[in-house]
């Protein structure tokens, strides 16, 4: 009488919570706890589209063929099942002959029959067939003929039975669901190795297997799981990277596509906004070879993300090239796993080193390496850094870096800048360590290289006794005024990374326990790429949860020396498209930092800095430095350097000014451009350097000297004039910044410099008009020239020749009649009205052939 009235209950509770069935959506629907996700299988994207749906956990889930639901095992009420609806309202069922253990493997047969199992052998039959007399009811209790270490199967629409892979051995299982027979089919080879918990698998209408890593999020495919004998090889790959999850289950319409990407034709097929090779799920086929990439060396990053430090940031830089700094991975510290590793810090020692949290041997590096970036100290908040890269194979496979900071954490995140300067994140999800979700990042690095990045501070508390770790996407979510352990971790494998992320964390707790996780969600809506060009900021913006309307919050600064300006817009994205390309009009800018949320979830922070003016000096006593943005604009086919720069000094040595052409001193291919432009007027002589990043020595970068007057004067400078003490000729295929030297003699001197318009170009004359490789030898002396110069040559011939001048942009500005006579002649070209810059003096002669000669006139 009691189950009678028990069920009853349930009955009128659910009775009038009719709803939609699924209907075989394309969706996986990913179950944790008693939330629900929807995950987008070809890109692994994830949002969360119902919270709470039941007073129970569900587990177990399945979708129903038969009826279009998904079903699911319920942690509470006991011998409870659940089925759930497309707007995620419930209906339960009692089900007395189930175990009250924990069922947490699931799904249905095409005949709508649920088995559902828990741990063990024995597995229970459901009848889920709405036709049928005994809906609801137990249908019979099975026993497997082998105990697998399993947490779900799901059935194949193609052949009709059950697959499985189990943790530990990587085997993929075929089940008989009538029989409870199990077949081996062999370790599957993209799981060899590995060590996580399949809680979550689907399939699609080709029998493709799909295999969801708890830990990492990773889903990984099998093809054509129906064809398998046991002994003939099996075909699997990555397929995308999805979130972590734990206490959880998946269910999908086996009968429902999943897109594929098609790995040669250049088209996002699968809408993932990868194309071919940089799509996961084509790694390792016969177009997309595995290479292992290096990561970035640890002694590169650490850049703080602010607007505050950009000019800090390029003087660290500068000195970096001015001194011939380059980081050699063959010269560097090895480091070595000591007899005091993982263990506490004795308290004879004092306070825990830096070197004491720090993973050694977790990744089977073959060495690591010192790659501490120590100039970091006093231009960040960093007060003791220290960073090891893992050297696998001759390349670096992975890095991590560990700063110690005080009133603060420290405020670079390594996705947040490199978005708006060439790189792009392919995805952000969650992995779990120590069952608590961190966020996860691949990342595209300009280079080409992918990384997977995961940062995590530690802060001390309960007086110093204890660490809590905080994980967030945004710097501000961090406890403000705290003292911090910040480890930035980056790897070009996903199990590297969660191997020291789980070691980093196993090291904290040898120093102290961990009372506590206050860990952020990633963002659902984020920037993929973005970049900046004439005053607008053009973004890709991936859209996982199909949000309507995001705000933009940003402050900009128009020049390195000039306040904050904060605007604020909105950005529609009602189109509901997956991938929306937006363009905000930002205006002319040095740096900006902006922000884009919905309110809701975790927003989406960037930052971007152009390349940065700055100066360097002997002791010099600076008494004017001002950087304002360009009064002209510039053609799409010129290399604009933004900003004009004012510069006043008092040195008996030297001051210079430098521009970095971009904010990381990244290498720019200028091969496009073969000559320099900039308005100039100071004091005295001038040396322009073009800094190449394949030089070391900072004597043999490329120099020309300019002398100047108090009158702004345009200069065009062809890079052929750019010399080096090596000889060699100019190539402009790595230059990464550009530098201005005006020197003093060992007297006190006040040197002034204005540089403005600056930009590279390309002369558009004719090859017929420029060449030298034929022709007579024409000179110009003096040359540079400032009112007059006589241009010489031999003639072969008396004749009537003329004298042509045409300036940088190809057009004729001068020409001059000359009675030339047999050996030796002279023209004098005087300057007239021609203003400053590059010219191109051609001798027209029936006779000859004469070379062209390049004139600057100053």
């Amino acid at each position: 009488m009691k189950r009678i009235l028990l069920l009853l209950l349930i009955y009128s509770t659910s009775f009038y919570a009719q709803n939609e069935p699924f209907n075989c959506d394309y969706n996986a629907y990913l179950f944790q706890y008693n939330d629900v996700y929807a995950i987008d299988l070809a890109s692994g994207n994830a949002y969360q589209v119902a919270a709470d749906v039941t007073p129970g956990n569900i587990n177990a889930a399945a979708y129903n063929p038969k009826d279009g639901y998904i079903w699911g095992s319920l942690s509470s009420p006991s011998k409870t099942i659940v089925r759930i609806g497309k707007n995620f309202q419930t209906t339960t069922y009692y089900i007395d002959e189930l175990s009250s253990g924990g069922r947490y493997i699931g799904d249905v047969s095409a005949t709508g029959i649920y088995y559902l199992k828990g741990g063990g052998t024995t597995y229970y039959a459901v009848d889920l067939d709405p036709e049928s007399a005994n809906f609801g009811k137990h249908h019979q209790t099975l026993t497997m003929s082998q105990n697998l270490n399993i947490h779900d199967w799901a059935f194949n629409a193609v052949d009709g039975f059950l697959y499985t892979v189990e943790k530990g051995t990587n085997i993929l299982y075929r089940v008989n669901a009538e029989t409870g027979n199990v077949i081996s089919l062999g370790e599957v080879p993209i799981l060899a190795g590995l060590n996580y918990t399949y809680g979550a698998v689907y399939f699609d209408a080709s029998g493709r297997f799909y295999v969801s890593a708890n830990q990492t999020g990773t889903i990984y495919v099998i093809q054509s799981v129906q064809d398998l004998t046991g002994s003939n090889a099996i075909n699997s790959n990555l397929f995308a990277f999805g979130p972590a999850s734990s206490q959880n289950d998946g269910a999908r319409c086996p009968t429902a596509p999943v897109p594929q990407e098609d790995c040669i034709n250049g088209i996002d097929d699968d809408g993932d906004g990868l194309v071919d090779c940089d799509d996961p799920s084509c790694s390792g086929t016969f177009t997309c070879p595995i290479i292992t990439v290096s990561a970035s060396s640890a002694n590169t990053g650490g850049l703080e993300s602010n607007n505050r430090l950009s000019e800090k940031i390029s003087k660290r830089n500068f000195n970096r090239v001015k001194n011939s700094y380059k980081f050699d991975v063959n010269t560097a510290k090895k480091v070595k796993k000591s007899s005091k590793y993982g263990k506490k810090t004795s308290k004879n020692t004092g306070a825990i080193q830096l070197e004491d949290l720090v993973p050694l041997g977790v990744v089977s590096e073959d060495s690591a390496i010192e790659s501490s970036p120590n100039d970091l100290i006093g231009i960040t908040n960093a007060t003791n850094v220290y960073s090891v890269d893992y050297i696998k194979n001759n390349v670096t496979a992975a890095s991590i870096l560990l700063l110690e900071t005080q009133n603060g954490v420290y405020e670079h995140t390594k996705v947040i800048c490199d978005r708006l300067l060439g790189a792009e994140i392919i995805s952000v999800s969650t992995i779990e360590i120590r069952e608590q979700a961190f966020i996860k990042t691949l990342f595209k690095n300009v280079d080409g290289g992918v990384e997977f990045v995961l940062s995590l501070a530690a802060k001390n508390v309960n007086n110093g006794n204890d660490f809590e770790i905080e994980s967030h996407w945004n710097i501000d979510k961090y406890q403000s005024g705290a003292s911090f352990y910040n480890f930035q971790i980056w790897a070009n494998s996903l199990d590297d990374l969660y191997r020291l992320g789980d070691e980093v964390l196993n090291l904290l707790e040898v120093q102290k326990p961990i009372v506590g996780y206050n860990n952020s969600t990633p963002p659902t809506v984020f920037i993929k790429k973005g970049k900046y060009h004439n005053g607008k900021l053009d973004l890709q913006i991936v859209n996982t949860n199909r949000t309507q309307a995001v705000t933009f919050d940003a402050g900009v600064r128009a020049s390195e020396t000039e306040t904050v300006n904060y605007i604020s817009s909105n950005i529609d994205l009602s189109s509901g498209s997956y991938i929306s390309n937006v363009e905000v009009d930002a205006g002319t800018l040095f740096d900006v930092g902006f922000r884009i949320g919905d309110g809701v979830a975790t927003p989406d922070d960037l930052f971007l800095s152009d390349g940065s003016w700055g100066y360097d000096d002997a002791d010099a006593t600076v008494t004017n430095y001002a950087v304002e943005p360009n009064t002209l604009s510039f053609d799409d086919n010129q290399f604009a350097v933004e900003r004009n720069l004012s510069l006043e000094a008092t040195t008996n040595n030297y001051v210079a000014a430098y521009r970095s052409l971009t904010a990381k001193f990244s290498p720019v291919n200028l091969t496009a451009f073969d000559t320099f432009n900039f308005e100039a007027k100071g004091t005295g002589n001038m040396v322009v350097r073009l800094v190449k990043e394949d030089i070391s020595n900072w004597e043999e970068q490329y120099k020309v000297t300019i002398p100047l007057t108090n009158t702004l004067t345009n200069y065009s400078v062809p890079f052929n004039t750019f010399l080096s003490s090596t000889g060699a000729e100019f190539e402009a295929n790595d230059v990464v910044s550009i530098v201005f030297t005006m020197l003093a003699y060992g007297a006190e001197e006040t040197k002034k410099m204005d540089l403005k318009q600056l930009h590279f170009s390309k002369s558009s004359l004719s090859d017929s008009q420029i060449s030298e490789e034929e022709g007579v030898v024409t000179t110009a002396v003096p040359n540079p020239m400032f009112n007059t110069t006589n241009i010489t040559f031999t003639a072969n011939a008396t004749e009537l020749i003329t004298l042509d001048v045409f300036n940088q942009d190809g057009r004729l500005v001068k020409q001059l009649e000359h009675n030339a006579t047999y050996g030796n002649n002279q023209i004098k070209l005087d300057r007239g009205n021609l203003s400053s810059g590059l010219y191109f003096c051609k001798i027209n002669s029936k006779a000859t052939n004469y070379k062209t000669v390049k004139l600057i006139i100053e």
